[in-house]
């Protein structure tokens, strides 16, 4: 609706072997700065200029900023001249109250195996774009070599303001930047919350889900027929209420909490039957809406939870998490896994595969060259040698390599990352989400609340790469209230807010866990989630490793 009254009339995708058809005088283009983009509106362009009569005007808007490379290319397609350029400076797109991302899909792909940075770059320019509209962040603290640099790259970039920045009292007490890569094993793991199950099935791209139909139809049976094939599309986010309630819950706390709101659902609308006086009528017809929309919310959650059991009720399902609770548990890791070896011979989606065996190298700390030399063979000589680039790949990003110092046995027993007994229906530990797993990324974001990392400073340094630990100094006059440098806790009873950025991604598990965090009666923190790009196991991995193409 706004689009169209800005004379907005049609919108494409921008694809290669996709020309654009309109009669629109302006053709604007919103895009990452990217070559192989560029190629794609170079052709537009000339084919444009080749068949029409009237001159159409090209823009080209860069997010979040130009590209001289990318220029260089429109120069040698002999376009340029016939664009005009500009940069949209769109850092960080708000995902939902509490966390923004900046949808960067190859982040952790272009830092590990391609050694360009500039994602880092656009983080720290990211935070400090905040920085000037929240007031100085006073505490800045790290893990990992990346979170180092964009650490220092912020520094720097102060030290250009050279006294100019705005004078505002801080609104964000504490910066954690997490790397991704002290924390591999997390993406890989299995999410069980609600919204984690949904993205791992189904995927959520944009706050969008698309799932099959056939349990969302209430038409007469003609009409179901016309619209089966169709996606049925859904937006999740914190302003449904229900979802907000459902998304960071164990899905094995979702069916009763569902059941409690139909039957709470159910007495409020027979109150219609014990209205006697105009005014209770009224008072009923005045909340109808409200409930009608309550209950079309409770049909389209109960229909995506028993989408999701009908995979969870699998037994490969519970196959697929033994496993993964015994690579979690230090279990058999060291040796060839028979259940790996029975998904490649079953030639199970490859990812599948790869994740698992992501896994068992990281709980691990490594795994022997015989045992990846023979996963290796399993999986060129099943799925085919044009994966061998692929595991070429996750040997550069850390995710395939030879035993190194035992990291995770100390980590896991002194964190205590895996913890027996969860409470899923009323939890009392964030090893909830992965039901007996904490990840490890929000374990080091809760001992720096409470009591503070110099209690685990021998876990830190096992760790990859450095620790940050680093105050901020603020404009004269603007301090809010006292902070240690240790700890997050405050000798006042206010909550601080710590906003935690993971650099190379973050799952829709951690951050229902750094919620759970903020929602307990005594927790010092309120937490803000910040992440290059929302990712689970796959889709992580399909940012890492080159694109496989099929032999046809």
């Amino acid at each position: 609706m706004l689009l169209k009254e800005h004379n907005v009339t049609q919108m494409f995708v921008l694809a290669s072997n996709r020309p654009i058809s309109t009669t629109a005088q302006n053709i604007i283009y919103m895009v990452r700065p990217k070559l192989n983009l560029m190629h794609i509106i170079a052709e537009h362009v000339l084919l444009e200029e080749k068949t029409r009569k009237t001159k159409k005007e090209f823009h080209i808007f860069f997010v979040p900023r130009k590209s001289h490379i990318c220029i260089r290319k429109l120069e040698e397609h002999g376009v340029y001249g016939a664009i005009h350029i500009e940069e949209y400076i769109l850092e960080l797109f708000p995902v939902d109250s509490d966390v923004l991302s900046m949808e960067m899909d190859f982040a952790y792909r272009e830092c590990h195996i391609e050694n360009d940075t500039t994602a880092m770059y656009h983080a720290a320019r990211a935070l400090m774009t905040l920085q000037s509209l929240y007031g100085v962040i006073p505490n800045i603290y790290g893990k990992g070599k990346y979170a180092k640099m964009v650490f220092e790259m912020m520094l720097r970039m102060r030290r250009e303001l050279s006294g100019s920045e705005p004078q505002l009292v801080p609104q964000i007490d504490n910066l954690l930047l997490i790397d991704r890569s002290i924390d591999l094993l997390t993406p890989f793991a299995t999410q069980l919350t609600y919204e984690g199950l949904l993205d791992e099935i189904f995927g959520i791209h944009n706050n969008i889900i698309k799932l099959p139909p056939h349990k969302f139809q209430d038409q007469s049976e003609g009409e179901a027929r016309e619209i089966q094939s169709e996606p049925k599309q859904f937006s999740l986010n914190s302003s449904e209420p229900l979802f907000a309630e459902l998304r960071d819950k164990n899905f094995n706390a979702v069916g009763p909490l569902l059941s409690w709101e139909a039957k709470s659902l159910s007495s409020q609308f027979q109150v219609r039957h014990e209205a006697k006086t105009i005014g209770e009528i009224k008072q009923f017809v005045d909340r109808l809406p409200t409930m009608q929309q309550k209950r079309k919310w409770l049909a389209n959650h109960t229909s995506m939870a028993e989408l999701i059991k009908e995979v969870t009720d699998k037994e490969s399902f519970f196959d697929l998490l033994a496993v993964e609770q015994e690579f979690m548990n230090g279990i058999d890791t060291d040796k060839i896994n028979p259940y790996i070896e029975e998904c490649i011979a079953r030639e199970e989606s490859i990812y599948k595969v790869l994740r698992l065996i992501c896994m068992q190298c990281f709980t691990n700390d490594g795994l022997k060259q015989k045992v990846l030399d023979h996963y290796k063979k399993e999986i060129l000589q099943t799925y085919g040698f044009q994966y061998l680039l692929s595991l070429q790949d996750l040997e550069k990003a850390g995710l395939f390599h030879l035993p190194a110092n035992k990291m995770y046995s100390v980590t896991r027993k002194t964190l205590k990352l895996t913890v027996e007994d969860v409470n899923e229906q009323t939890p009392n530990d964030i090893s909830y989400v992965h039901s007996g797993y904490a990840p490890l990324s929000v374990r080091l974001a809760q001992y720096l609340a409470q009591p503070g990392w110099r209690a685990i400073s021998d876990v830190l340094k096992l760790l990859p790469g450095p620790t940050v630990t680093e105050v901020q100094q603020k404009p004269a006059g603007m301090r809010r209230r006292r902070g240690s440098i240790s700890s997050l806790q405050s000798s006042t009873d206010e909550q601080k807010v710590t906003l935690v950025f993971f650099l190379g991604g973050c799952t829709f598990a951690e951050i229902s866990a750094l919620r759970f965090l903020s929602q307990q009666d005594d927790a010092p923190v309120e937490y803000i989630v910040a992440t290059t790009k929302l990712i689970n196991g796959t889709t992580f991995l399909k940012s890492i490793v080159e694109p496989v193409k099929l032999p046809q």
